[in-house]
């Protein structure tokens, strides 16, 4: 059974600090259950990102942010903590961004901390802003994986931009790739949609390319885990699919993103560490075996995209091609 948003809940972001405690909507029963998670130190916090019940680049960053926070008031080993929520996972470029961030401010670290919240807050709204501008009235958009409020704490990356196209009354469609293994697309875009009243349509991930060639898609946009210094980004697996199908059919490709994504200390992706998650991720859907059980599996959680495919980045200071990164970030 799909969900509503309770309306107490409407305005909780998808991880918030209470005192010394870490809450967050615990991503992983969605869209039937609508359940928290509290953190009470940060082996807590690397368990919630580790485990995936927050997801999303920046929302990993806040979570990161909080459990920093959390450790110095607990006066934990801070230097201990750091590393071992880094450890979490490898490929968001938010996660080390916020822990050294974090590092740098911690002589009032509640307030450091919430006020790095408030800032990616404020980045993702005006990513909506500018991205709108790009949307026109009866548009047809594709996004893949989950880049709403679930993922950046609120507003969202690739879905602020459809948000404000909605409340500005501008009748658009979005088409919600599935997102497999962990249906993030299919999970919980669809349940943000659907809260916000969006009209959209889930579709399996092959079936991108069909609406595509036939002409029933007018952009895609897609948020991102990591943009190194070329303009390459690593994104959800199956992310470079839809570029290079989009490129072929002559159809704009946006990657909206705020300036904490950006890691200018790698070059190009195919030197970014792209995370490999458990073969019972593919293997199994609710528990159902759907692979024999002798057939290996691979699993690789990212994929990249190179900048050539991408036709602008939406960010918090405007749309930039990627020629201006260097000047912007």
């Amino acid at each position: 059974m799909k969900i509503k948003m309770e309306e107490r809940t409407k305005d909780l972001p998808a991880v918030w600090m209470e005192d010394e405690k870490v809450k967050m909507i615990d991503q992983r029963y969605l869209p039937q259950e609508l359940k928290f998670f509290t953190a009470e130190d940060y082996e807590d916090i690397h368990k919630a990102i580790k485990d995936m019940m927050v997801r999303g680049a920046p929302a990993i960053g806040v979570t990161a942010a909080f459990g920093i926070a959390q450790a110095k008031l607990q006066e934990k080993d801070i230097e201990e903590a750091a590393d071992h929520i880094k450890s979490a996972r490898p490929t968001a470029y938010d996660l080390f961004y916020a822990v050294d961030h974090m590092l740098a401010n911690l002589d009032e670290p509640t307030k450091k901390a919430k006020e790095y919240s408030e800032m990616i807050k404020e980045k993702c709204r005006r990513i909506g802003k500018y991205g709108n501008e790009l949307i026109k009235d009866g548009h047809d958009i594709l996004t893949h994986c989950n880049a709403g409020a679930l993922a950046t704490i609120d507003y969202g990356t690739a879905l602020a931009p459809m948000r404000a196209a909605n409340k500005a009354g501008k009748k658009i469609h979005v088409y919600v790739d599935e997102t497999r293994p962990r249906l993030q697309g299919a999970r919980l875009t669809a349940w943000e949609l659907y809260n916000e009243d969006i009209p959209h349509s889930v579709i399996v991930d092959n079936a991108s390319g069909h609406y595509i060639q036939r002409g029933e898609i007018d952009m895609v946009i897609v948020g991102t885990d990591r943009i190194v210094a070329n303009g390459d980004i690593a994104n959800k697996i199956g992310t470079y699919e839809k570029a290079v199908l989009a490129k072929e059919n002559d159809i704009p490709f946006y990657v909206a993103a705020p300036v904490t994504t950006y890691d200018k200390n790698i070059k190009e992706g195919m030197k970014i560490p792209i995370e490999e998650r458990e073969e019972k991720e593919v293997r199994e859907i609710n528990g159902l075996s759907i692979t024999p059980e002798g057939s290996p599996v691979k699993n690789p959680a990212f994929d990249v995209t190179p900048a050539k495919y991408i036709d602008g980045y939406i960010t918090e200071k405007g749309i930039f091609s990627t020629s201006e990164l260097k000047d912007i970030f």
